[in-house]
């Protein structure tokens, strides 16, 4: 396992890389892509998350359980951490964005505010514009509400059945919203799809897999020092895509019921090999400098990207959209290359969110050392 002085997994940055390139790659080249390849990204994303701060919470649980004040050491550090880290940056966002009257930010202020718009957008069976990646974030911060009390006051012995359950009934959950819903579409999938409920399955796995490291040490050596794991976990989801493609409507089991799971394992295994520190080709490109820092800069990448452009909601006015007016005036053969439009998107995101890291995230993140 390569990690740096203060124990940050190295490799790890470049498994962010890999999931944000998906979710570009799907949002960028919506036009032509037909693999579902975002919500693979994202799902990632989630299991990444839910190892990081389940490792974080069982080590910190070591060191404050049965102590004086234990319990309030252990959240407010953990609460702390994660708001320094992860508020800041989105509440400028959305400050600026509403300054600008980008819709429909005034309009569902509320909803943007409370990290609500995973709600509104399954209780409205609908999305939000150039808002609607934020319902991932907000998956996010709910599962942070949850997940402290979890680890501290469920026994070590008996989490890994809790974790069982949770995971299953997230399973659960889509297979029977998917079956109830005889003439399932777009708008029951995106209950099944942004509901918090729906996605404990990827965080259930991630939290499986810290409590794995952090007790089980010799078992997850032993099952995360090869790569033909992640091979066979691949190919399973390879598979699920077949499958998938095989019904008439998009929609179906495949995809909105065993898509996120398999998605998951994929997920566990991917990131269990990472966290060993893969070898070979695997490494030479996690450990890559343009990697780790496009995945160190990958939470900027995924706020920004969708606002930066958006297929659906940039409108003539928007700034991207004139940009590409501009060129095609002078360069004409350019206009409608896909591959160009996601090369200059995916430049300018790449800018906005460099932009960020270095002069508003990471001097902020930095005061995260307080709280170490």
């Amino acid at each position: 396992m390569r990690t740096t002085s203060q124990g940050h997994i190295i490799q790890l940055d470049g498994i962010r890389f890999i999931a944000i390139a998906l979710v570009l790659i799907e949002h960028l080249f919506v036009e032509v892509n037909t693999v579902p390849v975002g919500a693979t990204g994202v799902t990632i994303f989630f299991v990444l998350s839910g190892f990081l701060i389940s490792r974080i919470l069982l080590k910190s649980k070591e060191k404050n359980y049965g102590t004086e004040g234990g319990f309030k050491k252990y959240l407010s550090k953990f609460l702390i951490r994660r708001t320094i880290r992860i508020f800041p940056v989105y509440y400028l966002t959305i400050l600026l964005l509403y300054i600008f009257n980008v819709p429909p930010v005034r309009e569902k202020l509320g909803w943007l505010a409370l990290y609500g718009t995973n709600i509104y957008m399954a209780w409205n069976k609908t999305w939000m514009g150039s808002m609607d990646h934020l319902w991932s974030l907000a998956v996010e911060e709910q599962v942070y509400l949850f997940f402290p009390f979890l680890i501290f006051f469920i026994p070590k012995g008996k989490l890994v059945p809790v974790l069982g359950v949770m995971g299953l009934l997230s399973l659960g959950f889509r297979f029977y919203y998917y079956y109830a819903n005889p003439d399932f579409a777009i708008d029951d999938w995106i209950v099944t799809y942004v509901s918090t409920p729906a996605c404990l399955d990827s965080f259930a796995l991630g939290g499986l897999l810290a409590w794995l490291q952090v007790y089980k040490t010799d078992f997850f050596e032993n099952l995360f020092s090869k790569s033909w794991p992640v091979v066979l976990a691949f190919l399973a989801w390879v598979l699920l895509q077949f499958w998938s493609k095989s019904f008439e409507n998009r929609f179906n089991v495949s995809f909105v019921v065993m898509d996120r799971t398999v998605s998951s394992i994929f997920g566990f295994f991917l990131i269990g090999r990472a966290v060993m520190g893969y070898t070979g080709i695997m490494a030479a490109f996690l450990e890559n400098p343009v990697s780790i820092y496009l995945g160190k800069i990958s939470y900027g990448l995924y706020l920004y990207h969708n606002f930066v452009y958006n297929h659906f909601h940039s409108g003539p006015m928007h700034p991207t959209v004139r940009i590409f007016r501009k060129i095609y005036q002078y360069a004409p053969d350019l206009k409608g290359s896909v591959a160009f439009e996601a090369l200059v998107v995916i430049t300018l995101t790449i800018a906005v969110a460099a932009f960020s890291w270095h002069f508003f995230e990471k001097p902020i993140n930095a005061l995260k050392d307080k709280y170490a």
